[in-house]
Order: structure tokens, then sequence, then C-alpha cells
């Protein structure tokens, strides 16, 4: 396998990860409200929340420049290894 396919499948496993964790602790503060005695979220919570929606945006950056520079063209749904991209 390409070097290049490999980084490009980290990125998208990392930005999956990213997504399911930024969804995973929205629902935990939701369901549990982790607030303050002011009523506010508390602080470790707005910080992951921002980090992990920031970290995941970068990511599926990152995925696109890697996805590029491995000349493959975009997967289908549930596709792990799409072709390499025909040359034009």
């Amino acid at each position: 396998m390409n070097p290049l396919i490999g980084i490009w499948l980290f990125f998208r496993a990392l930005r999956w990860l990213a997504w399911f964790s930024f969804f995973g602790t929205a629902f935990y503060c939701m369901a549990f409200r982790p607030m303050t005695q002011f009523g506010h979220l508390r602080t470790e919570f707005e910080v992951a929340l921002m980090a992990l929606g920031n970290a995941a945006l970068f990511f599926g950056f990152f995925e696109l420049m890697m996805r590029e520079r491995a000349g493959i063209v975009r997967p289908n749904v549930g596709q792990l290894i799409p072709p390499k991209a025909s040359a034009q």
C-alpha cells in the first residue's frame, strides 16, 4: 500500500474519532448538565467541545489534502480504499 494512502486513512480515522467524541461530549453535557454554581458549563467541557469540533474540521482538511496528494478519487459511502484517479 502507498504510504500516502496510509496517511490519508489515518487522518480519516482521526476525523471520525474527533466527531464521535464531540457528539458524545455534547450528549453528555445535554444529559447530565455539568454546570457551575452560576449556571455556566464547566470550563473543561467548554474546552473539550471547542477543541474536538475544531480538531475534526482540521483533520478533515488534512484528509482532503492527503487524498489529493495520493491521487485517489472521492470514496463512496462504506468504501475503505477508493481507486486511483484517472489521468485526464
